[in-house]
């Protein structure tokens, strides 16, 4: 999502604000979703982005020299490793979804990546110490045991997670309030309990609070089918009164206002 004021949209799309529901949520259902590619919400929905710069950090890690060997979990569609290059010698890549792996494969292959398909659960395909680097951006969910089985002794875990109650505003339109249960999840506090439990020692961790603002119901479809664990379930079908609902809350009020929460984490195995 982009960062800047909205732009325009193009001649062929709707345009926000102006246009029917309708055309607006068929336009977004119409939309591919696959990969993590987020240009579709240019002038539709903007997200603030964390300020240490995740992709300028990862780049720094991967061309350490002592890094001879580095995965990627949950690569999505490879778009931010890619542009995280060059690599150490070794560097793999794993993706489950099918859409995914597909755009993940030949975006990373030429560039040397070997990208591994299969269940992105324990246990992972690979060597116990394998990697003296393993990495992340926004994982669904985040095996510590597993990653600190597949680091060598002195490696590191670099990633960014998606921090607890992110996009609740959201989720809470749809669904009602959120027990107290679900809002810890992915909380900075539990997850530096699992890491050390899992023999890992937390070297840094950060986390931000950004804004989200959608600018048309179709920005808002388009983002529930893509984030699918914000309504999980999500069909326009089965939420088409409350999408309605927030439509015209939008075109009475102005651009809906959510928030994420970003975490940095970095974890080390003890040599």
């Amino acid at each position: 999502m982009s960062q800047s004021a909205p732009a325009s949209p193009g001649p062929d799309r709707p345009r926000p604000g102006t246009a029917g529901f309708d055309a607006l949520v068929a336009e977004a259902e119409a939309a591919e979703v696959d990969g993590w590619d987020f240009s579709w919400f240019e002038g539709r929905a903007t997200e603030e982005r964390p300020s240490w710069g995740y992709q300028r950090l990862l780049a720094g890690r991967l061309a350490d020299p002592a890094v001879r060997a580095a995965l990627d979990l949950q690569t999505g569609g490879g778009e931010v490793l890619a542009g995280a290059g060059p690599y150490p010698p070794a560097m793999a890549a794993t993706e489950s979804w099918p859409p995914n792996l597909a755009r993940a494969t030949r975006l990373l292959q030429p560039r040397g990546v070997v990208v591994v398909a299969g269940p992105e659960e324990p246990p992972l395909p690979f060597a116990d110490g394998a990697f003296d680097l393993v990495t992340s951006r926004h994982p669904e969910t985040v095996w510590w045991p597993e990653i600190a089985r597949v680091l060598a002794p002195g490696g590191t875990y670099f990633a960014q997670h998606v921090g607890p109650e992110t996009v609740f505003e959201l989720s809470e339109f749809f669904l009602g309030p959120l027990g107290g249960e679900v809002r810890r999840l992915r909380h900075p506090e539990v997850e530096r309990v699992q890491a050390e439990e899992a023999g890992l020692e937390m070297v840094d961790q950060r986390t931000e609070r950004l804004r989200m603002e959608f600018h048309d119901i179709g920005a808002v479809v388009h983002f529930l089918r893509k984030v699918v664990w914000t309504v999980p379930g999500f069909t326009v079908e089965a939420y088409r009164d409350r999408l309605r609902e927030l439509h015209e809350r939008i075109s009475a009020e102005g651009p809906f206002v959510a928030h994420s929460t970003r975490t940095l984490v970095e974890a080390r195995r003890p040599a």
